[in-house]
């Protein structure tokens, strides 16, 4: 399976052709950082290491996903008495960081390039109890006549060689800035709570490490990983016997 995987575009035909499109991002996205990220007198990335203006176009493109994201939850509350969200998590790429990726891609530090590699400068991470609850909230996201799907890359169904699992999708968002209407790209990560502590605990050692974590450590990472998903089955299975039951005693009056 392609670790781009396509939702059912026969049932909502409005969001085909956005579906279809690259992760470049739309003129007024590619201005925006420019004006933000640039020093206006010579074009020189991040000068003094910090942002030119505040990125308000992202702050705003993340805001306007939250509410739509917390509009959901409320919603599943109101039906089903519990949210299968656990918790919501922003973040703007800080300028190092957007540098230090330029430079393991081996790509220019300019503007141009970075408002063409760069998708991620907007994040958001959706956790969740269980992993089933990842693909309902997919589902509601593209079905958002507001939300346009440009990709998503399934490293749940395939997880990544040192056992990474997640799902990311990269949304455009509508947002309205200084008068003027622009859809700005957003990476949504959604994961369960297994995944998101073995994904912590690997983002400290690669940071110890450098990046270069010994053999040895990568292969037990591997098969934390595998643990992780293994408890994700059984808490699954664990929740599916527990309605079951529920179920049961429902009908019989208890």
């Amino acid at each position: 399976m392609s670790d781009r995987i396509q939702p059912d575009r026969t049932s909502h035909p409005e969001q085909t052709e956005a579906f279809l499109q690259q992760d470049t991002p739309e003129k007024s996205e590619r201005e925006a950082l420019v004006r933000s990220a640039c020093d206006p007198e010579d074009g020189s990335l991040f000068p003094d290491g910090d942002w030119v203006q505040p990125p308000l176009l992202y702050r705003h493109a993340l805001e306007k996903l939250e509410e739509e994201i917390e509009s959901i939850r409320r919603e599943w509350k109101s039906a089903e008495g519990f949210s299968p969200i656990e918790h919501i998590k922003t973040r703007i790429k800080e300028p190092a960081s957007i540098l230090n990726k330029l430079e393991r891609l081996g790509v220019e530090a300019s503007a141009e390039r970075l408002a063409d590699q760069i998708h991620d400068i907007a994040g958001m991470r959706i956790v969740f109890p269980f992993v089933t609850d990842v693909y309902l909230l997919l589902e509601r996201i593209w079905q958002s006549p507001d939300l346009h799907v440009l990709w998503i890359r399934d490293y749940i169904m395939e997880p990544k060689p040192n056992g990474y699992r997640s799902l990311h999708v990269l949304v455009s968002v509508p947002v309205t800035l200084e008068g003027v209407d622009c859809r700005v790209r957003v990476e949504v990560q959604m994961r369960t709570l297994a995944m998101d502590f073995w994904a912590s605990l690997e983002h400290i050692l690669l940071y110890k490490y450098d990046r270069r974590v010994p053999e040895h450590l990568e292969q037990e990472l591997a098969s934390a990983a595998g643990a992780a998903g293994e408890l994700d089955h059984k808490m699954l299975a664990l929740r599916s016997e527990v309605l079951s039951l529920s179920d049961e005693d429902e009908r019989s009056g208890k």
